[in-house]
């Protein structure tokens, strides 16, 4: 069921966990699906004794996927015009995340309506770990 600019209103919002307990299996296989071996998100000495982080962390573009998962649920397949975030925390292994578009703005575009959106995912602390904002059509 597609989205209608008629039953939507700036500050509306919509919320959805995308995952939870993030495994480190999880972690490498989006490290075999993308390509990126980096070794941040693998290896463990290098992660805590060289680069100095607590745990390897998963990919941001794995963050970013599991938001875009959020949005695809909200405004359908096929609907999004434009998404773009900002990293701002990593995402280490066992975390919890939860993703919420809120609507900042509903417009009309050559023809179409658009729904402007603010995008934020958060960690079961509640530390944001991505932040952005998205366009879709709606009906």
């Amino acid at each position: 069921m597609a989205l209608k600019a008629s039953e939507l209103k700036v500050g509306d919002t919509y919320e959805e966990e995308v995952c939870r307990n993030l495994s480190r299996t999880q972690i490498v296989m989006y490290a075999g699906a993308s390509g990126d071996y980096n070794p941040l998100h693998s290896d463990e000495i290098f992660t805590t004794q060289i680069a100095g982080y607590p745990s390897v962390f998963a990919h941001g573009m794995l963050s970013m996927g599991m938001t875009g998962k959020m949005l695809t649920n909200y405004v359908g397949d096929g609907r999004l015009k434009a998404f773009g975030v900002r990293f701002t925390s990593q995402v280490f292994p066992g975390a919890t995340l939860t993703a919420k578009a809120t609507v900042t703005g509903i417009r009309e575009e050559n023809g179409e309506k658009i729904v402007d959106l603010d995008v934020s995912t958060t960690n079961e602390e509640g530390v944001e770990v991505v932040k952005g904002t998205a366009s879709a059509r709606v009906d």
